[in-house]
């Protein structure tokens, strides 16, 4: 494999995406879809205050303030909502907690507690901003949201509620995210939050230094519920016009599209996309970095892995681990729970592209919990080599695909359906993750959808706007999953 398949795509508009309204047009004759209401903002200083006051001394805050709770517990903010019909909610609370200490918060609806002890961790400074969400049913007409701190610390600086009822994602239990729960590493497996193996199947974006425009609410929902994809990766490049030229913007990005994913019922993986240089160990102060503020502001979702080196390559796997060893734990300080994907020798491939095998990493794994080990492949390059090191480092280890192709190691090329699918019957045997390159419309054959359908913003359900990568991995996502609960 090699960063040819990542490289910019030349001759292509990489401009925002067109207006939301063009995504309702399907060619379908059918009368004009019913107006769906749009997300509220009920703003904290507002609401109904106990123990605790409006202020303004802290910049970053919508409205004309936000709501400092009083240092006690049962100090709350309570909200009067009207829904125009019953239904499940999103409701988006935005908060800054400038200590490192978090303030966990009870978030009743209509007297009944929809979520129990909340977290709102440290932002890092009370000018520095996060969301959080929860899903709650509303009865029509009036309804009450009260966020109550349960500890002697009190709450966070509470800013608003933002109340979506479009975009909510089924009822509780039904996508993958709310079946499953806390994911964590089993012996060999991952595994839901009643211990059982499961397999997640789903999509990567691009690069989003590139292709943001293709990650919509449009073509997200259509992931979500066309597709039935149980987990996006997005890929933070590190260099190639990413990460490294604005830290701020690329890092915003991630968090938007994590609670995007979130809102949808998906798993995430946060993917720290280094490939040149190929030791990692170039970026773990860039990394540490990054990986701290996602972890602080997201450690409490029940619905993230962290893929912390997606190809190194040219060094040796005692330099990968070393990295590992020392990015792990910086995480591990704000989120002691969510696993962590660790990228393997020559590109993610167990070392087989460089002359080695899986043996390396079994004799000498990570000194880690929760840990699980990547292996990327394009079906059309790699062969019976590949897929028996697959198959036999998933028998010591536990193993995520978190990327891989029906073309060549570029991403690019005919398609080897055939060889994909001894991948997939493989993977689905033996219960391996597994994430495809690429959701965007690159003009690569990877990437699943055909020129020029995120810069229209889509059509994207169905298969009209696939490329034939695009048509064959769909059908392989949309099968039902086995995600056993008892």
């Amino acid at each position: 494999m090699t960063p040819a398949r990542s490289a910019r795509p030349s001759l292509r508009s990489l401009g925002a995406a067109g207006t939301a309204v063009a995504a309702l047009v399907l060619g379908l004759a059918a009368a004009p879809p019913a107006a769906v209401a749009a997300p509220v903002t009920h703003e904290a200083e507002n609401a109904t205050l106990s123990q605790g006051v409006a202020e303004s001394n802290h910049t970053g805050f919508t409205g004309t303030g936000f709501v400092n709770y009083d240092n006690t517990a049962g100090s709350y903010v309570q909200w009067n909502v009207d829904a125009a019909q019953a239904g499940t909610a999103t409701l988006t609370l935005r908060y800054a907690n400038g200590t490192t200490t978090n303030r966990p918060m009870d978030i009743a609806v209509n007297g009944a507690v929809a979520a129990s002890g909340k977290a709102f961790a440290g932002t890092g400074a009370w000018t520095s901003w996060a969301t959080t969400t929860v899903t709650a049913d509303l009865k029509a007409g009036a309804n009450t949201i009260r966020a109550t701190a349960t500890t002697a610390n009190g709450g966070p600086n509470l800013d608003h509620l933002k109340v979506d009822t479009a975009t909510a994602p089924p009822s509780t239990g039904t996508t993958p995210a709310a079946i499953n729960g806390q994911l964590k590493v089993c012996g060999t497996k991952l595994c839901n939050t009643h211990g059982k193996p499961i397999q997640l199947r789903g999509m990567s974006s691009h690069g989003t230094q590139w292709y943001s425009q293709c990650l919509t609410g449009g073509s997200l929902d259509a992931l979500a519920k066309d597709w039935n994809a149980d987990v996006l990766r997005v890929s933070t490049y590190v260099q190639e016009e990413g990460y490294e030229t604005d830290p701020r913007k690329f890092t915003d990005l991630a968090h938007s599209l994590i609670e995007q994913a979130t809102a949808r019922g998906m798993y995430v993986i946060v993917d720290w996309h280094m490939l040149d240089p190929g030791d990692p160990h170039y970026n773990l102060a860039r990394a540490k970095t990054f990986f701290t503020e996602i972890a602080q502001r997201h450690g409490s979702k029940t619905n993230l892995l962290y893929e912390i080196a997606n190809e190194p390559s040219g060094v040796a796997w005692s330099r990968i681990k070393s990295y590992a060893e020392q990015l792990i734990p910086v995480i591990r300080a704000k989120d002691a729970e969510t696993p962590i994907l660790v990228g393997t020798r020559a590109w993610s491939s167990l070392g087989v592209s460089e002359g080695a095998d899986e043996s390396e990493v079994v004799a000498s794994p990570v000194n880690a919990s929760n840990i699980m080990y990547t292996f990327h492949f394009y079906a059309y390059s790699h062969r019976d080599e590949y897929l028996n090191t697959l198959s036999r480092a998933a028998d010591k280890l536990p193993v995520f695909v978190t990327e891989f192709g029906t073309q060549n190691y570029a991403g690019e090329g005919a398609n080897d359906f055939a060889m994909s699918q001894r991948f997939i019957d493989l993977m689905a045997a033996k219960k391996i993750s597994w994430v495809n390159w690429n959701f965007s419309d690159d003009d690569r054959s990877g990437a699943v959808f055909t020129s020029g359908t995120c810069s229209g913003n889509g059509p994207w359900a169905g298969t009209g706007s696939l490329k034939p990568a695009g048509v064959w991995i769909r059908d392989r996502i949309r099968t039902a999953d086995n995600f056993p609960t008892s």
